[in-house]
């Protein structure tokens, strides 16, 4: 048992609202990677952040991914820094289930996340730090895509409704 499909990116790019619509659409349940590691642990992922730091936050990230990519067959949305660490990275490979960039400017993205407070990543100077995770990023999101959607402009059904093309487009074609 696999994910339908893992949807990756930035903070903001709409991984959980998309994934959500997305589900729908598939018929299919929805999970989130920050929910997974919540319901483990008894913890918040900004309490975890806190109290533990990023690197035991990234430890359980993977533990939770990991498990979701054998036991989970919904749309899996993973936090954005899922991808920083090498054990999601090569679970996320070895599960096949496609993996989905959602990308946005980071004016949108911004936008979005508003003050950042809720995001522990973010919380000094959010558009700099946006900046930042961006460029670290982004080849990470570029070497385990399956495909990338924009989804500046676009609602979370529009969205939700262009990867759902796109994956039926590729099963068609396998």
């Amino acid at each position: 048992m696999t994910p339908k499909v893992v949807l990756v990116g930035l903070p903001g790019a709409g991984k959980s609202t998309s994934g959500r619509r997305l589900a729908k659409i598939l018929a299919v349940p929805f999970a989130d990677s920050d929910d997974l590691v919540e319901a483990a642990t008894g913890r918040g992922v900004r309490a975890i952040f806190a109290e533990s730091g990023e690197d035991a936050f990234r430890a359980l990230e993977a533990a939770a991914v990991t498990e979701a990519l054998t036991q989970f067959d919904g749309v899996l949305a993973l936090g954005g820094g899922a991808l920083t660490t090498p054990a999601t990275r090569a679970a996320l490979q070895a599960s096949g289930a496609p993996v989905v960039v959602l990308r946005a400017t980071l004016e949108t993205l911004g936008d979005r996340i508003g003050d950042g407070r809720s995001r522990p990543l973010l919380t000094d100077d959010p558009p700099a730090r946006l900046a930042a995770l961006a460029e670290q990023r982004k080849h990470l999101y570029d070497e385990i895509a399956a495909f990338t959607v924009d989804t500046d402009g676009r609602t979370p059904g529009q969205v939700a409704a262009t990867v759902a093309a796109r994956l039926h487009d590729r099963e068609v074609r396998t």
